[in-house]
Parts: structure tokens; C-alpha cells; sequence
């Protein structure tokens, strides 16, 4: 009979998806808010996109959004993440998605390019109250299921990101169109109240962390360097908390060239175009995981598949930037294709860095080691699409060159991933299963010395 590591769940006993959600009431309530507000959410992005894109028309100015989407969140993270170690995580969720709801109907009086300012500021509240959510519910799913859901419950986790990216998009551009902005805005806030009540009905335990004492900013600094020391020592979770920023790096700038691809392929409904461009990325972030899952069924190779779905998704990038974007139909459902492939990629990739994270980290960490990912996330997410913007507002490049050579630097960080990261993942799997024969050892020894003991006592 075959041996499985202890890390390992043999593949025939994971959990089903349909087993999950049929007999995990805490998950399944959880999910069902995460359909319902991701929902929401794609719809308020491909209604921002649009609504900055008709007052300003710059570059720029729609790069910000992205930016104004990031860079609160990275610099609220780290305390995010101390608060979710220290706090009800389920209470925070609930808290967080009401929060939203009310911040994004702040969007309904922005109507002119003077305003503009304004929503960036909603933005980056909705982005600060959000940096408490993910890490809230990330850290969560462990503790509400068993092993053999853990991997099966992350990976539907993403997939229903992913579907209702794929459907929120494509829904909200056609709502922009044909109801305007002001509809999505409402439908989003009303989405994030309905997610807040299926949360209230799910039980969520958890390993909160008491406080050391003292001043509370002097806490909260000692805690969050604890957490940062907590990676730094553990290099096997340092390690894998830089993949997902490993795609970003690159991965921000294609994304954010989307949204103005989405123009040129859909003139004359620039919505649509963009929604049907993210609903393509929407499907490939879908399948990308249940394909990871279902093939790369042996844990150790995890490592390796991180760092080759950042090279593929570049490689599947820069055929979007050399594929002509003229020939009608013909064009856009070639480029759906492509978009799909590279975002099947990078969706391999963060499912499984979030499940060696969630196996590899206690819980009384979690919070912060998911905050910092997220941090590390943000940060390179911010510097890629404001170099990608900036270099379209100043027609230094061209869209289609630039999606060559972001791509390309993607498949650099990928290569540089399989040749710095990995090598150091084998040994570490190596010393540990040297460790764990020394330990089978000694306590064979120890058996047989103890055996001896009791025959010479007993002759």
C-alpha cells in the first residue's frame, strides 16, 4: 500500500465539491456570501472603469483606479492582519461587507470629472475596510473545515471568485450599457448586505492571540514585527508568500491594460468590451484551479507548478500583444482565448501558494502571514500598473508592445522563481524527511534498548 507524507491527503479522500457544500453548513453559508458579494463586485468594476474612462478619457486616470484599489490595501495590511489575529474574524467580516455597503453608494454622486477625486477617496475606504475581510476569511477556512476539505474548499473558494468575475463582468458591462452606472452601484451595495447576513449564520472558531499589554500602538507595532520575524524564520512560508506577488509583479500591468484593450475591441461600447475581456479572465482563473487540482495531486511538486504558471501565463500574455487586433469576431475570440490561458495560470498558482500557506502557518499566525501576502501582493501590484499607465499616458509605448514586454517580465519571474525557489523547496523536503528517519530511528532504538532492559531484569 502506498505511503502518503503526513502532509498529503491521498487523492481518492478528498472532499467533493458537491460533498462540501451539502455537508459543511459553515462553509456553504460562507460560500454563498462570497457568491453573492463577488457578484457585486464586478459589477462596481466594470462600472468604475467605464465611469472614469467617459469623464477623463486618460490613461492615467484609469490606471489610478487600480492604484487607488491597491495601495491602501497594502499599506493597511499588516494591521489588518493583527486584527484578525486578535479579534472574531467572523464579527470582522460582518462589519467589513455592511461597512462597503455604504461606502459604495458614495459612488452615486460622482457625475462630473471635477468629482473624480472623490471617488478615488471611496475607493480607497472601501479598499482599507476590504484589507480586513480577505484575511479574515483566508484564515478562516481552515478552521471550519477537515483536512480532506481544506484543498476542495480553496479551490472552490477561487473558482466561485473566478465565475462571478466571469459573470459579474460580463453582466455589469452589458447593465452599464443598458442601465447606467447609478443601477450597478446600487445592486453592489445591496449585494454586500445580503453577504453580511450569510455570514451572521456561520460559526467560525478560532485560535484568537491575548494581547502582551502595554500602550496599544506599541503592541500593535511589537505584534505585526512579530508576525514579519514569524516568516523571516520559517523560510518555507517566507518563500511561499512571495508567489502570488511573484505573478503581480508583472501580472498588475497586464490586467490593467485589459480594461483599455477592452476599448479597442469594443469601440463603440466600451463597457461591453471590457467585461467581455474579464469575463474571459473570470473563466481562466476558474478552471486554472480545478485543473491544478485534479493533475498536480502530489504536494511536493507544488513548488514547481508556482513558479511555471507565472512563465506560461507570460508566455500566453505576449501572444495577446503580437495576435492582430483588427479582424473583427474573429480577433476578440482569439483573444478570449488567450486571456483565458494566461489567467488559467495564474489562477493554478494562487490556489495552491494559498494552500501551503493555510497548511504551513498555526493559526494564531494566519491572520498576519495572509496580511503580509497580501501586502507584498498590493505593493506589486501598485509599481506595475502605475509604470504600465504612466508609460501609456506619455505614448512612450504602444498598447500592444506593452503587453510584449510585460509579459516577457513575466516569464522572467517565473523562470527566476523555478531557478532561486525551488531548488530550496527540494531541500528543505529533503531535510525533512532526513529529520523524520533520524526521529524513526532514534525511536526504533530506543524500543529495542527499552525491549533489552526488560528481558536482562526479567532473566
Amino acid at each position: 500500500m502506498r505511503q502518503h507524507a503526513k502532509h498529503e491527503v491521498p487523492v481518492d479522500e478528498r472532499a467533493g465539491y458537491l460533498e462540501l457544500l451539502q455537508v459543511n453548513p459553515n462553509y456553504r453559508r460562507l460560500w454563498i456570501g462570497s457568491v453573492i458579494s463577488f457578484l457585486g463586485d464586478w459589477f462596481n468594476l466594470v462600472a468604475l472603469y467605464t465611469l472614469v474612462s467617459m469623464l477623463t478619457g486618460s490613461p492615467l486616470a484609469i490606471g489610478a483606479i487600480f492604484i487607488a484599489k491597491m495601495l491602501p490595501w497594502a499599506l493597511s495590511a499588516p494591521l489588518a492582519g493583527l486584527i484578525v489575529d486578535r479579534f472574531n474574524r467572523r464579527r470582522l467580516m460582518i462589519g467589513a461587507d455592511v461597512a462597503r455597503g455604504v461606502i459604495v453608494l458614495g459612488f452615486l454622486f460622482i457625475s462630473d470629472a471635477a468629482h473624480v477625486p472623490l471617488l478615488y477617496v471611496l475607493i480607497a475606504l472601501e479598499m482599507v475596510v476590504g484589507s480586513v475581510y480577505q484575511p479574515a476569511k483566508s484564515s478562516s477556512i481552515p478552521n471550519i473545515t477537515k483536512p480532506r476539505e481544506l484543498l476542495t474548499a480553496n479551490a472552490l473558494s477561487s473558482a466561485t471568485w473566478s465565475t462571478m468575475l466571469a459573470v459579474g463582468a460580463a453582466l455589469g458591462g452589458f447593465t452599464v450599457e443598458f442601465l447606467g452606472v447609478q443601477a450597478v452601484f446600487i445592486i453592489d451595495s445591496v449585494t454586500y448586505f445580503i453577504a453580511a447576513w450569510f455570514i451572521y449564520r456561520t460559526r467560525i472558531p478560532q485560535q484568537t492571540e491575548t494581547s502582551k499589554g502595554g500602550p496599544i500602538v506599541q503592541t500593535a507595532a511589537r505584534e505585526i514585527w512579530d508576525g514579519w520575524q514569524h516568516l523571516r524564520r520559517r523560510p518555507r512560508i517566507g518563500r511561499i508568500a512571495l508567489a502570488k506577488a511573484s505573478w503581480a509583479a508583472a501580472g498588475g500591468g497586464l490586467v490593467y491594460m485589459l480594461t483599455l484593450l477592452g476599448e479597442q475591441v469594443s469601440p463603440g461600447a466600451i463597457a461591453a468590451g471590457m467585461g467581455v475581456l474579464f469575463m474571459a479572465r473570470g473563466i481562466g482563473t476558474g478552471i486554472g484551479p480545478v485543473i491544478a487540482r485534479a493533475v498536480f495531486t502530489n504536494e511536493r511538486h507544488w513548488p514547481t507548478v508556482l513558479g511555471s504558471a507565472i512563465a506560461v501565463s507570460g508566455v500566453f500574455y505576449a501572444s495577446v500583444g503580437l495576435v492582430p487586433w483588427d479582424l473583427g469576431g474573429w480577433s476578440l475570440a482569439l483573444l478570449i482565448g488567450l486571456v483565458v490561458a494566461a489567467h488559467a495560470s495564474s489562477g493554478s498558482n494562487w490556489v495552491l501558494a494559498t494552500v501551503l500557506l493555510q497548511k504551513r502557518t498555526e493559526d494564531r499566525y494566519r491572520g498576519r502571514v495572509f496580511a503580509t501576502e497580501w501586502l507584498l501582493v498590493m505593493i506589486a501590484d501598485t509599481l506595475s500598473i502605475l509604470l504600465a499607465s504612466l508609460l501609456l499616458e506619455l505614448d512612450v509605448l504602444s498598447l500592444n508592445v506593452m503587453f510584449v514586454v510585460f509579459a516577457l517580465a513575466q516569464v522572467a519571474f517565473g523562470v527566476a522563481w523555478l531557478l532561486f525557489i525551488v531548488p530550496r523547496e527540494r531541500q528543505a523536503d529533503i531535510d525533512a524527511a532526513v529529520e523524520e528517519e533520524r526521529a524513526a530511528s532514534t525511536a526504533a532504538s530506543d524500543e529495542v534498548a527499552e525491549a533489552t532492559t526488560e528481558a536482562s531484569q526479567g532473566v
